[in-house]
């Protein structure tokens, strides 16, 4: 009997999993949506996008969140172009290895890699971050993937939201229930009994 594949690999760094649902960064440790407009492609208040990733039930896992625009030192945020440090940053400069391959000005959607395709519905606007600006609270940090450049701006601008959870999701990383949906929707049956104490 042929072993079940729960991961096709794309490079060193990004790797599809759950049948394409999510990609795993393994330099950063993250787990992305593959949809990167799952949220609302017409974007939503910080707020908003916040609640949505904190609230959202997918692949199997609650533990999602907004990424963060600072460093992987917890230095930053880094303003302008070529910020790499970042969650998005690091997406969107990331070369073969970790990221899009995007330039500084110009949109990942005409300058980008192979890593591209692992991923569907990439905007051409900004996405917030989970970051709040300080000592400005009323402001909140976000990425484009218009021209790769970094800012803050006020919490209630209309912007996209693409969520990622900490580590990776399995396939020791998967739900129960998570493993059982895989198997069925690839055809193969599932039997399985538990017996009940009595008490």
């Amino acid at each position: 009997m042929a072993g079940l594949s729960f991961a096709s690999t794309a490079s060193a760094g990004l790797i599809s999993k759950l049948n394409g649902l999510v990609v795993y960064d393994t330099d950063s440790n993250i787990t992305w949506l593959a949809d990167a407009s799952l949220a609302n492609s017409s974007g939503m208040s910080w707020a908003n996008a916040k609640d949505w990733a904190a609230n959202l039930v997918y692949a199997g896992f609650d533990d999602w969140r907004l990424p963060t625009a600072l460093n992987a030192d917890g230095s930053g945020p880094c303003q302008g172009y070529n910020c790499t440090g970042s969650e998005l940053g690091n997406m969107f400069y990331g070369d073969i290895n970790h990221g899009l391959g995007g330039v500084a000005g110009q949109s990942t959607t005409v300058i980008h890699n192979a890593n591209y395709n692992l991923f569907k519905n990439i905007q051409w606007m900004d996405y917030w971050s989970g970051t709040e600006s300080v000592p400005n609270t009323g402001l909140a940090w976000h990425f484009s993937f218009y021209n790769g450049g970094g800012d803050d701006s006020d919490k209630g601008t209309s912007l996209s939201a693409w969520a990622v959870r900490d580590g990776d999701v399995g396939p020791s990383g998967v739900p129960e229930p998570g493993i059982i949906g895989l198997l069925l929707a690839g055809g193969i049956g599932w039997v399985g009994t538990k017996a009940r104490r009595r008490g």
